[in-house]
């Protein structure tokens, strides 16, 4: 029966409910041959559970190699006035990690000697205000730093890079205050095409060996480790193309919610 105006059955006489039956019947036939009708797409393929290989093989329960994948190291030196890690001055912080390192940095024959050389085209030490005193300046290795809640504590973490001279790597660290100290919470080394921050994870893509892929490696903040973690390393195509491949080998020296752009030092800003 069609529904009634007034919200009651309306009666329909045999003759006229034979009438719609039959053109209902029409239209539904010429529905089916008309290109826009729905069509079967064939059998869908069964899901596939991954196949064990050698179950007789006695699982590992300990890592191969150390490659450093907490990393939680107080920065000594270098003050944080009122516990905000924006007035923590970030060449001070690469500085007291040269000083802290010095087979990487002393002497001409370590691999980043260009880097400890460098540092005097960033000029002293901040003043205890963000500005670092150089940091992005040309010359200066240390890049402009940024500032992001990364730990989910509503307070900001700084995200800093420094070239590694003469080699053609970019060293990205992330730094946190715990007690009116900076601590060094992710520490990270490799030839770097890009750093982004998403939410509340540092992503560092890096060139691939294989034409038309990249490495994307993301750190995320881990509350029981107190440190950025390694949680996702692939190996994607640059034109989104494929999808991931396990990386090879990472050997980072440490590893949401939606959230504001990171905001660069005052300085780099007003550059």
């Amino acid at each position: 029966m069609l529904p009634s105006r007034r919200g009651r059955p309306a009666r329909v006489p045999a003759a006229l409910a034979l009438l719609l039956a039959t053109a209902a019947a029409a239209g539904a036939l010429a529905a089916c041959g008309d290109t826009g009708g729905l069509r079967g797409a064939g059998a869908t393929p069964a899901a596939r559970s991954p196949a064990r290989l050698w179950p007789g093989l006695t699982p590992a329960s300990s890592p191969a190699y150390d490659i450093g994948e907490v990393e939680h190291a107080v920065v000594d030196g270098v003050a944080v006035p009122g516990g905000d890690v924006r007035r923590a001055d970030p060449v001070a912080a690469v500085r007291a990690e040269i000083a802290a390192r010095p087979d990487d940095y002393a002497g001409a024959k370590a691999p980043y000697h260009e880097t400890s050389v460098r540092m005097a085209d960033c000029g002293t030490d901040g003043a205890g205000d963000g500005t670092g005193d150089g940091a992005g300046d040309a010359g200066c290795p240390v890049l402009r730093p940024y500032y992001r809640d990364l730990t989910g504590d509503g307070r900001p973490e700084m995200t800093l890079g420094f070239r590694l001279l003469p080699e053609k790597l970019t060293a990205v660290r992330v730094y946190t205050v715990e007690k009116d100290r900076l601590v060094r919470v992710m520490s990270y080394e490799d030839a770097v095409s890009a750093v982004e921050l998403a939410g509340r994870t540092v992503i560092v893509r890096s060139p691939s060996e294989v034409a038309g892929y990249e490495y994307r490696l993301q750190w995320t903040w881990d509350a029981d480790q107190r440190a950025m973690l390694l949680t996702s390393d692939e190996m994607l195509r640059t034109d989104d193309g494929g999808r991931h491949t396990k990386r090879p080998s990472a050997s980072p020296s440490a590893a949401a919610s939606p959230s504001s752009p990171p905001s660069p030092s005052s300085r780099a800003s007003d550059r």
